[in-house]
This record gives C-alpha cells, structure tokens and sequence, in this order.
C-alpha cells in the first residue's frame, strides 16, 4: 500500500511543499525513513510509532519505508510527525486517498497521542498557499497563526484520535465537529501605556524621538544619568506608525520561525527589544547549528534599544554594521547558508564619559584619557550609520516641580502618522516605506531643497557645518522634518534642523575629547 501526504519544510526564511511518500509492503520488519532526514525527524519513527500505539491503532508486521521529498534538501525539526502518521493509517485502510485532497498536515506527536505545537508554521501554511493547497490540520497550538493567512481553512489537532475522527468524517461531518478556525486576532491592553507627557522637559530630545519615529531614523541619546534617555526611548514605540498586514506577516514569520508568535495570531505591535548589554554577538545576529533569528531580525520593522550602548562588547556593536548597511543578516555554515531580515530602527543611550557627568567637573573625575577610551568603544563606522545624535541636558529639581506636562503620546503620533501618509503616497510603487530607508542614490531624488535650501546648505559647507558624508543624510532628515511640517518643498528651516541633529556628533564627541 502507499500513500503520499502534503506538508512543508523551512530553510532560513524560505519555505518549500514537502511530499511525504509512505509504503508498506512485505519484507522483514522494519521501519526505514529517507529523504535527508536530520536527527530530529529520524526520531519520529519512535514518536509515531507509540503514539499511534498509545492511541489504539496497531502498526501492522510489515516493511514500512517513508520518503520525504525533495530529497536533496535537508529536513529540519518535529513537524513531520502528524504526516507521517496520516500517511501510515492511509496505508492501513482507514480512509481514502481522497480525504488528503488539497490538504496539508503539520504537528509533532507525543508519546501519548497528542499533537504539539512547531515552530515555523505560518512562513509554511504561506508557501504552501502559493502551491494551491488551501486546508490545512495544525496543532490547536498553532491554530491562530495559520487562521491569520486569508483564503484557506485551519483545523486545529489536539490528538491523533481528532486526526482519524477528521479524516474519517464526510463534509458535513467535518464542518459540524470541525470547524474553520478563524479567531486569529488578540486585543492589546493598553493599561499602563508610557506617555511622552510623563517626561518632564527635554523638548529638544523629545522633538528628535518624533523625527526619528517619522522617518524612520537612527537615533541616539547622549547625555547624563537621569536625564529621561531611557524614558524617551521606551516611549517612542507608542509614536510609531502601525505595521501594515503585510509587514504584520512578516514580522509574524520570524517570531512563528524563533518560536516566540503568541498563541492567538499574528504581531499587532512593531517590536521593541532592549538588551541586556552583557548579550553575545550570536544572539544578536543569530545562530546556532541550525540557524534561528537573532535580536536584529526579531527587532525586524521595530525597535532595537542599545542602553548604555558603550558597555556592549565591541564583538556586538561590529555585528550591528552589515546589517545597518544591508537591512538583513547572513549566516553561514557548512551546510548552506541563511539570510533573515533585519530592517530594524536603532535607539541607543550613552553616557558622556565612564562615570556620565561630564563636563561638570564637579562631580567628574575622568581623565581625557578616559573619556576617549570610553567613546572609542563605538567605532566610527557605527557611528556613521546613526542618522541623528542629539543631546538629553540634565533637568533643575526646581525645573521638574514648575514643569507643565509636555505633549502626549496621541499628539505627537497623530503628527507622525501624517508624515507617515505623506511617505506612503510619495513612494507608492516602489520599495521604499520611510525615508531613512533612502540609499544615496535616490536621495536627489526624492529629497531635493529648494533653491533657497540648496544656498544654505553651500553656505554650511563653507563654514564647515556639514561634509559631502553627511549631505545625504542631511538631506534624509529635512525630508523627514518637512513632512512633519506637512510641506512638500525643503525648505531652510528643515534643513538647519536637520544639521542640528547631524552636528550633534561633532558637538557631543569634541566636547568629551578636548
């Protein structure tokens, strides 16, 4: 007897159908499993075996030979326990070759019959769409994610009993005791939301979050301790535009593939990850024997917050560079090579020096030597990839007890989301989603100032304010800074800010160094 059976395998961020071909037949007793298996699904052999046994259903004395095709690609992980167990009962008679039309199958098996939840689902269930299939049986676990690709139908398993009772029921059986799975979507409380209105002061650090979010830039905070760096930076994830259901599904992937999706459907937020500064640079870009995503791509169309960016080991700074550059993360290994996404947008924090207090030479006792040893531990390439450097300046105790409460977060995200909509129409039909995606190549295009901009810049030249490195990134910013403004000219006034943002750098670093 054979039967074949629909699932699916993943390489990196690439998924492929996978056929799952079962034969039983006469011969000495055995139980062979081809098709470049790895360990993992090696071992399903046992894994099938008991759990059908636990179950009731008796393997019969026969020679039992799976392929999983293709077979010039590895397999990887669990995933192919719950077809290769349909795969069997189809050979035993249980049901029709029919009950597998259109249908694909993926779950891990315990010992006791039930069906487990895998990592990776919903980059398959994608792929496998694309390949004409449009029912598939997941475990219940899993169910949400699968439910979130439109146009198909998602059974969730809790045990094997639920897979022969599914695939021995007619239609109108399946539809009463089986149905479509469609609750995909969970409410996100906003209880406790941080409010930029919480930060007291620091209006210009606050104003450089805002054309950060906008644009999507780059964006670090220098300044002493308790100055509200890190309370800016938590709070700009409530300014940021929402994904699209495009971004949500790719973002989605990652976390199903890393095996961080929540039960209940796709990510409704952009992600936001601080890490400890102690993280290792494999963690960061990812890894492992077979490579997982790391934080740059789980931080993948969000936020990746560096506090205290100068602790990090330099290891882990340099990982940040390619990636900055090239918006995704290549890893090799023997055995093929993977690349996942990474187009994250970098806030940082710093001190000024070792102890954070300087210049007040009061409370610092740094040496120059010191000092240039502490900020030598960002390198200049990283340096030059941060788009905005700005200053968070210490705030008077007497100052916090008169402040009024600054903007909230609803204000400034509704001037945000303009901007935002500005982007969407400018760049409609191309790649490109914000400006701080820009490349220097498209950079006149899209961002030319006017002729009274263009003077001012010529004259920033000339008094040394800006170089021929920094005009494309210039030229990023007064876009951004524009579009807050709702102009679609450049004018001066955008372009002087955007200096502001881009001399901070020089400001900040010949301060700390003189």
């Amino acid at each position: 007897m054979f039967s074949a059976v629909n699932t699916g395998g993943i390489r990196g961020m690439d998924a492929y159908p996978v056929r799952v071909e079962v034969d039983l037949s006469r011969g000495l007793p055995c139980f062979e499993l081809v098709g470049s298996a790895g360990n993992e699904v090696k071992e399903a052999r046992e894994r099938v075996q008991i759990a059908l046994k636990n179950e009731g259903v008796a393997l019969p004395v026969s020679k039992i030979t799976v392929n999983l095709s293709p077979a010039d690609i590895r397999k990887e992980g669990t995933g192919y326990d719950l077809p290769i167990a349909a795969g069997l009962l189809a050979c035993m008679g249980m049901f029709p070759a029919s009950a597998f039309q259109n249908t694909a199958f993926l779950g891990e098996l315990a010992l006791n019959g039930e069906v487990r939840r895998i990592n990776g689902v919903l980059p398959i269930v994608i792929a496998l769409k694309k390949a004409g299939i449009d029912t598939f049986l997941v475990p219940a676990a899993n169910a949400g994610e699968c439910a979130a690709v439109p146009g198909i139908r998602t059974v969730g398993l809790r045990s094997v009993r639920e897979l022969i009772d599914y695939l021995k029921a007619d239609e109108t059986e399946r539809c009463r005791r089986f149905p479509p799975y469609t609750k995909w979507k969970t409410e996100k409380a906003e209880a406790g939301k941080k409010d930029f209105a919480q930060v007291c002061g620091q209006e210009s650090a606050k104003r450089a979050a805002e054309v950060a979010a906008a644009g999507f830039h780059h964006l670090m905070l220098a300044g002493a301790p308790g100055t509200g760096k890190t309370m800016i930076a938590e709070r700009i994830p409530g300014i940021l535009p929402p994904m699209s259901e495009e971004e949500k599904l790719e973002v989605s992937a990652i976390y199903s593939i890393a095996g961080k999706l929540e039960a209940e459907g796709l990510m409704e937020n952009r992600p936001f990850l601080a890490p400890h500064h102690t993280v290792s640079p494999q963690a960061m870009a990812g890894g492992g024997r077979i490579p997982r995503p790391g934080l740059l791509s789980l931080a993948h169309r969000g936020i990746l917050f560096l506090d205290e960016m100068p602790e990090f080991s330099s290891a882990v700074l340099e990982v940040l560079r390619q990636p900055m550059e090239e918006r995704k993360v290549h890893i090799d290994r023997s055995h093929g090579s993977y690349t996942y996404p990474a187009d994250f947008m970098l806030v940082c924090a710093m001190n000024p020096c070792p102890c954070g207090y300087f210049p007040d030479r009061n409370r610092c006792n740094c040496s120059p030597a010191d000092i240039r040893r502490y900020l030598g531990r960002i390198s200049g390439p990283i340096l030059d990839r941060i788009d905005m450097i700005t200053e968070a300046a210490p705030v008077a105790v007497k100052d916090l007890y008169e402040a009024k409460a600054g903007e909230d977060t609803d204000t400034i995200r509704q001037r945000v989301l303009r901007a935002r909509e500005r982007q969407q129409f400018r760049y409609r039909g191309s790649r490109y989603r914000f400006n701080g995606e820009l490349p220097g190549s498209e950079v006149k295009k899209y961002c030319f100032p006017t002729f009274d901009g263009q003077r001012f810049l010529e004259q920033m030249e000339e008094a040394g304010q800006i170089s021929a490195r920094a005009f494309h990134k210039i030229l990023r910013l007064a876009r951004t800074t524009a579009d807050l403004a709702g102009s679609e000219e450049i004018r001066q006034e955008h372009l002087a800010e955007a200096i502001c943002y881009n001399s901070g750098r020089r400001r900040f670093w010949n301060q700390t160094t003189m």
